[in-house]
């Protein structure tokens, strides 16, 4: 993987960057940073969330882990050959990603969990020094519509183009493909808004694009 301008200590996005400063008085033992993106570096399968939990991603330092999200997530990695294990417990448990890499499309964790539309923007450059990184023949997997339309604002498309919706696919330039879920949060899956068996197809569906 190329080597990125992102940094942990990163304060493009005044208020987010207040927010942790709060956040790490409130928690000295959260990790309380942007978060970088974490697996195999050669990855084909580049999985892209929201942003960090508060008590996540946020706490851990790594992608998904200790969320309620990450639970459904790394299960579902592990039974489709992208994780070595099914739990994620903390950023020094051993856990890899095989050919897979996760990433968000804002790296701070938001107050109430949503970033507004200018901190996508701000951290749209590191998700697309990311996407460069992909050899053709890789898959996007965007995790919900405003991480769907981070990759593409980040690939230069046109947002008409690419609407997104649950086990939708399109080429991408570079020759990436994007497929997109709906997001693994725990409204989505207490709702049934997503079952496991839906998230699993997507992965499944992804190691086919992957050959």
């Amino acid at each position: 993987m190329s080597t990125t301008t992102f940094k942990t200590n990163c304060t493009r996005c005044e208020r987010l960057a207040d927010f942790l400063t709060d956040v790490r008085a409130e928690h000295p033992d959260y990790f309380g940073l942007p978060v970088p993106s974490f697996g195999d570096p050669d990855a084909r399968l580049l999985v892209v969330g929201l942003a960090p939990g508060m008590h996540g991603a946020n706490a851990t330092g790594r992608p998904f882990t200790g969320d309620y999200a990450g639970v459904l997530l790394y299960e579902t990695m592990h039974e489709t050959g992208f994780a070595t294990r099914p739990v994620s417990e903390h950023a020094e448990d051993g856990l890899e990603l095989p050919d897979a890499r996760i990433t968000n499309a804002v790296r701070c964790l938001p107050p109430q969990n949503k970033p507004v539309g200018s901190e996508v923007n701000n951290c749209n450059s590191f998700l697309a020094e990311e996407l460069a990184s992909l050899k053709p023949g890789s898959v996007v997997l965007a995790l919900g519509g405003i991480a769907h339309k981070a990759v593409v604002k980040a690939l230069g498309g046109r947002q008409a183009d690419f609407k997104f919706g649950h086990g939708t696919e399109y080429p991408l330039p570079g020759g990436l493909t994007l497929l997109s879920s709906y997001h693994c949060s725990r409204y989505n899956t207490q709702t049934k808004r997503l079952t496991a068996d839906m998230f699993h197809d997507v992965f499944e569906r992804a190691k086919v694009l992957l050959g």
